[in-house]
């Protein structure tokens, strides 16, 4: 599979704040890549980078396999990383005409990405008539004129409504289902998951994960159980071989495991211990729990 970016100890410092890390990972085509974090995490910076807007401190990335320079691998590249910036006083049409002019692309793309983002009957509207949305949805379409191997995204849906949201979903998933590879930032884990099939996660310009998105949330299995005497029977399982830790919570015990465990084979090893249970479940843990977990964790992991 061809890989569109590789990054790789991508370092950033700005005096003495340390923006980025020894930041790697690869991005291949044709998949939805999340790059997943708190504000202050990284995520903008990395993209200024690998757009060549900002200047790495140290580290290196290269486009398509380093078989093209940068300035014109970027002619490949679509991006929104700022606000929509158009004119106001002009229409859709026109603005995204001005685009082309600028770009040297041909006037008939500018119906096809109307269409594309749910615009084309406010083409001859002007830009200062649109709600936020709307011009995020706009900016979306003069993105794509050039017919972009990969899309870049800064927080796409920001400040967004909820139907803005759900429309700017809506059209990732269907530029994504086309075949364009697809890399966001955003620090809604929401909207990760719900656009994104692979995601880096990002702490303070460290990598804690990087994988897709169902082995993040699948790596983790754990079991919530109860008894007469929790103190008792957090002594035992502690010592069992396939528990890692426990936690606490509403009264019940979760247990961790470091090696496959049945419900059943937990069960009866307990049993032999004198231990009855009142409550006995497996659950996986959500996205959210494993990046509350990794953020607050200081173990990167990759998968």
């Amino acid at each position: 599979m061809e890989t569109i970016l590789t990054i790789e100890n991508l370092s950033k410092r700005y005096g003495r704040i340390q923006a980025l890390k020894n930041v790697s990972f690869s991005i291949q085509k044709g998949h939805v890549y999340g790059i997943l974090g708190p504000n202050g995490s990284g995520k903008s910076t990395t993209l200024g980078i690998v757009l060549n807007v900002i200047n790495k401190t140290s580290g290196d990335y290269k486009w398509f396999d380093g078989k093209v320079k940068t300035h014109d691998a970027l002619k490949k590249v679509g991006a929104i990383i700022e606000r929509p910036n158009f004119y106001p006083y002009m229409t859709a049409e026109e603005n995204l005409k001005l685009v082309c002019k600028i770009k040297s692309i041909n006037y008939s793309k500018i119906d096809e990405k109307l269409s594309l983002v749910g615009l084309i009957q406010r083409k001859h509207s002007k830009f200062s008539t649109f709600s936020l949305g709307m011009k995020q949805r706009l900016a979306i379409a003069s993105a794509l004129l050039n017919d972009p191997e990969i899309l870049i995204l800064d927080e796409p849906t920001n400040g967004l409504d909820p139907q803005g949201i759900h429309q700017i979903r809506d059209i990732i998933k269907e530029i994504a289902s086309e075949g364009t590879t697809i890399l966001l930032a955003s620090h809604l884990l929401d909207e990760v998951e719900k656009v994104c099939s692979h995601v880096v996660v990002l702490r303070k310009g460290e990598i804690l994960y990087s994988g897709s998105v169902d082995a993040m949330s699948a790596n983790e299995s754990f079991f919530e159980v109860c008894s007469n005497d929790n103190a008792v029977l957090k002594t035992i399982l502690i010592n069992h071989p396939a528990v890692d830790r426990i936690g606490e919570e509403d009264g019940k015990l979760l247990v961790y495991l470091k090696s496959e465990l049945t419900a059943s084979e937990l069960n009866q090893f307990l049993f032999s211990k004198n231990i009855v249970l009142s409550h006995l479940v497996k659950r996986k843990n959500s996205l959210e729990s494993q990046f509350l977990e990794l953020t607050q964790n200081t173990n990167p992991k990759t998968n």
